[in-house]
Formats: C-alpha cells, sequence, structure tokens
C-alpha cells in the first residue's frame, strides 16, 4: 500500500468534501486510488482530487463517516459527466 491516495473529492457549501459512496449492501465506502492516473482514468479527467496520506484517513472519517475504503474502483457508466463524478 502506498503511503498516500489520491482521494476524488467534491464542492459543497463547507468546501471540498470527500466522495463518500453508497455500496449495493449499504454500507458508506470513500473512494481512494493509489495513483493519480488510475484516479483520472476512472473518475475523470476534470476530477478534483486530494492527497492524502493513510494516516490522515482518520481525519476524514471524523467528518465523512465511512465503513471502508475502496481502492481503486470502477466507476460504473452513468455516474460521472464532463469528466467527473456526479
Amino acid at each position: 500500500m502506498p503511503p498516500v491516495l489520491y482521494v476524488p473529492v467534491r464542492e459543497s457549501a463547507a468546501g471540498r468534501i470527500a466522495e463518500v459512496r453508497p455500496t449495493r449492501e449499504g454500507r458508506r465506502a470513500l473512494l481512494a486510488y493509489s495513483a493519480l492516473d488510475r484516479l483520472l482514468v476512472h473518475c475523470g479527467d476534470a476530477q478534483p482530487w486530494v492527497l492524502v496520506r493513510l494516516a490522515d484517513l482518520e481525519v476524514i472519517m471524523a467528518e465523512q463517516p465511512f465503513d471502508l475504503v475502496a481502492f481503486d474502483p470502477e466507476i460504473p457508466v452513468g455516474f460521472s459527466e464532463n469528466g467527473r463524478l456526479v
């Protein structure tokens, strides 16, 4: 596992927040990529992102609870538009 992860984010009234998505099982998954090129391929080349140290995942969890980290997930068709997640 690399010491850092590329985490897709989106803008909200509170600023940038990490992409946490529901799974089919009803759990909450933090999307995270082990390399920037993987994030761009799966999320889109216009997708905003932040670089997060593994040790700092606890900070995200405190602000946006999640059950698991989805490493390098493929994004289904229809979940991205204009080069970014929707």
